[in-house]
């Protein structure tokens, strides 16, 4: 198995168990899964609910709420300001920039092979309008560390407005075989 950390922070961002789909140049997508989590209901074995009252709580400990599986996998964070809304337009577009030029950077850090460093250089502009052409329909999840240069996780939903895709950027990402 592979998965492909932020190469800025370490923080684990996605597997090959999703199927990764490129998306252009430098972007990837894969689609996600939603589902209720929370609300469990532990009881030990060998263990009389009746006669310890576990019969009059419903549900178990805690709500439940709906989560992406590559939120709750990958531990990642939704990235929302005190009113519990995401970013401004403008604030993640500085985001974007600095992200790129950090990755860029990073790649040359890393002594990446030079096709791939002009890959990306060549296909970051178009990725970054991409993105904030559709900005309005994405949520925005940060990785574990909640580092602010990190790779932020862009959730969006396919054309049937069901299916949950995230979108990463493919040159901020190194593979770890597990």
């Amino acid at each position: 198995m592979l998965i492909y950390k932020d190469i800025i922070t370490g923080d684990e961002i996605i597997s090959d168990t999703y199927n990764i789909i490129p998306d252009g140049p430098v972007l990837w997508t894969a689609d996600c899964r939603k589902y209720l989590k929370g609300g469990e209901n532990f009881e030990l074995e060998g263990a009389n609910p009746s006669a310890e009252g576990g019969d009059d709580e419903e549900g178990g400990d805690g709500e439940k709420v709906m989560v992406h599986d590559i939120e709750d996998q990958f531990r990642l964070v939704w990235l929302k300001d005190e009113e519990g809304m995401k970013p401004s337009k403008d604030n993640f577009k500085s985001h974007l920039k600095a992200y790129v030029k950090a990755v860029n950077n990073k790649l040359k850090e890393k002594g990446v092979a030079e096709d791939q460093i002009k890959e990306f250089q060549a296909g970051a502009a178009a990725a970054v309008k991409k993105i904030l052409a559709n900005y309005d329909n994405y949520d925005i999840l940060m990785n574990q560390s909640m580092d602010p240069n990190g790779m932020h996780v862009l959730i969006d939903f396919r054309e049937d407005g069901v299916t949950p895709f995230a979108t990463v950027w493919k040159h901020g990402l190194e593979e770890m075989k597990v």
